[in-house]
């Protein structure tokens, strides 16, 4: 698949990497028909954060349609189109309980 990758300070580029694959029952495979930059995106390009690896795929909000989901997913299915945020809560702890999805 095609990718926005950062690979140093100011240095980005579309790559081709390997397709994603499900690891655990819960995950959901997505694929980006749109995306947005989002004002934290500026650090990793900067070189804010020290974590960052050359190669490290970037993009933390988009859309899509679902290609692929674990077998624990109940609510999302294969063919939906879906809107992913900067925060993604887990829906069962108490944050998500008391609707804090970001926390």
């Amino acid at each position: 698949m095609r990718a926005l990758c950062w690979n140093g300070v100011n240095d980005l580029a579309v790559e081709t990497v390997p397709d994603p694959r499900l690891v655990n029952p819960h995950d959901v495979i997505v694929a980006v028909r749109l995306s947005t930059t989002c004002g934290s995106d500026l650090h990793f390009i900067d070189g804010y954060l020290p974590g960052m690896r050359e190669g490290d795929v970037i993009g933390h909000e988009f859309m899509g349609e679902v290609l692929e989901v674990g077998g624990a997913v109940e609510r999302i299915a294969v063919g939906d189109r879906v809107v992913v945020p900067s925060f993604i809560g887990c829906g069962a702890c108490w944050y998500c309980g008391a609707q804090r999805y970001s926390a």
